[in-house]
């Protein structure tokens, strides 16, 4: 399982543990990622994802993972999240139909 938020991609960074004699050594900085299940109105029911805790900020502050997805870009989203997308799309164009 990769260390990338399905949300915002934010991915692992790189830096350096800095010591008191100013010795620099290679570390990891990690996103905090979190298994969460959001509630998708337009489809009625929830979706597992691994998001960053910024990410559910960022969903909760647009209103919901519906609205989140409509504003997202494509290339920043995993392909599942990608594949929620367009099946909220399609569920958002059949309903004014109905």
């Amino acid at each position: 399982m990769s260390r990338r938020c399905e949300l915002t991609g934010k991915g692992p960074m790189t830096g350096n543990n800095v010591s008191h004699a100013n010795n620099k050594t290679k570390r990891r900085f990690l996103p905090n990622l979190n298994d969460v299940t959001l509630q998708s109105e337009t489809l009625g029911r929830g979706i597992k994802l691994r998001i960053s805790a910024s990410a559910l900020r960022s969903v909760d502050h647009r209103g919901g993972l519906d609205k989140f997805l409509a504003k997202a870009k494509d290339e920043d989203l995993s392909p599942s999240a990608l594949k929620v997308k367009k099946e909220i799309a399609k569920a958002q164009a059949a309903a004014p139909a109905a």
